[in-house]
């Protein structure tokens, strides 16, 4: 019944004019910073090993060793080992908000975990004033989770836009990703507000006293819908966005910078804001999860339904996995891509056993 609940309430989002890369209306413009598209994709579906199926919105891929736990945006986590998935229970302390878009979204194991059984959520509920997303502890016990210690709350959440996607970074910090709330896009530029922002955590939920702005979690700023995220070898972290029907960026994060929404897209500039290293144009990508590997991202894409390659240094994309549908997560483990179908979210169109976890060789991308 709740995904019955999930899939309606997302098709009506979508007959109401709302799209996987955003929901406003806007020109694309000039163009001259979209990537050149490089050789056709080199991945089918028939090509790819299936991992795990019969997922229920999954959003979130975490990999220890060979055991996967994987977030379902209903409230569920899937446990995949040898071959064999276990839905475990989550039991939160808030009821799971049932908007479009909203629910359990981000979810990364600490680094202890395999010691300390935790992890780290974020999930969107409501209450009698208004709609939010949290960051919380879970501790997994007897096959069940469970929610811990309250990390950070009241990050805004709207319609749509909730961003949602949590990592640890090379720094042993938290990262997490929050989108403007839809309804009021301003709060991406003003630093008293969570909403349109990358943040940064200690684990313990408190502000990193090396963060860029004093006393605030805010480590990047101007951010429309960012849902993914990635450092590269050297440590350089990118990050990926939903753009205004169109627009969609790939960015080159540092601390403290301003990456423009809502006051510049695209090739805009303006003094004191960042331009995007990759956009796409008056094309749409939806860009979701995201990997870094041999001088190479590796992005999923919701409405591009692709699993994408950007080189940096290039300046190239290309698609490398098609005939899918929507790919809402990516992670890189060994010579392996892993990435999730997306299918059942309510604006796709589920194939037999969707959604699905996946595996493909980097060198067979190649």
């Amino acid at each position: 019944m709740k995904r019955f609940l999930y899939v309606l309430l997302a098709m009506l989002m979508l007959m109401a004019g709302c799209s996987g890369g955003g929901d406003q209306t806007k020109p694309a413009g000039e163009v001259g910073q979209k990537p050149e598209e490089g050789k056709e994709a080199v991945a089918q579906a028939d090509e790819l090993e299936v991992v795990a199926e019969n997922l229920e919105v999954p959003w979130s891929i975490n990999k220890i060793g060979e055991t996967f736990y994987l977030s379902e945006r209903p409230g569920s986590i899937v446990k995949v080992e040898g071959g064999n998935s276990e839905r475990q229970k989550v039991s939160f302390i808030k009821e799971l908000s049932q908007a479009a878009e909203a629910g359990f979204l981000g979810f990364v194991l600490a680094p202890d975990f395999e010691q300390s059984n935790k992890a780290f959520a974020y999930y969107t509920y409501e209450n009698g004033t208004g709609q939010f997303n949290r960051i919380v502890e879970l501790i997994l016990k007897n096959d069940e989770w469970v929610e811990g210690k309250l990390l950070l709350d009241n990050i805004p959440s709207g319609r749509f836009h909730h961003g949602g996607r949590l990592k640890i970074g090379p720094d042993g910090k938290l990262y997490a990703t929050a989108g403007d709330a839809a309804t009021n896009p301003e709060i991406a530029q003003d630093l008293g507000s969570l909403g349109g922002k990358i943040l940064r955590l200690n684990l313990d939920g408190s502000v990193p006293a090396d963060n860029p702005f004093a006393g605030s979690y805010v480590y990047s700023y101007g951010h429309r819908n960012p849902q993914g995220f990635a450092w590269s070898e050297d440590g350089i972290l990118y990050a990926s966005e939903h753009g205004p029907s169109a627009q969609d960026e790939i960015n080159l994060i540092e601390a403290g910078k301003n990456y423009g929404w809502p006051e510049m897209t695209g090739d805009d500039t303006k003094q004191g804001m960042e331009t995007p290293i990759f956009h796409s144009g008056s094309n749409t990508w939806a860009p979701s999860g995201m990997a870094a590997h041999g001088g190479k991202l590796y992005v999923a894409t919701l409405r591009g339904n692709a699993l994408r390659e950007f080189d940096p240094a290039a300046k190239t994309t290309r698609e490398v996995v098609t005939g899918l549908g929507r790919i809402r997560d990516v992670i890189v483990g060994g010579d392996h891509l892993y990435f999730i179908s997306n299918n059942t979210d309510g604006r796709g169109t589920p194939g037999e056993g969707d959604d699905k976890l996946y595996r493909v060789k980097v060198d067979e991308l190649q």
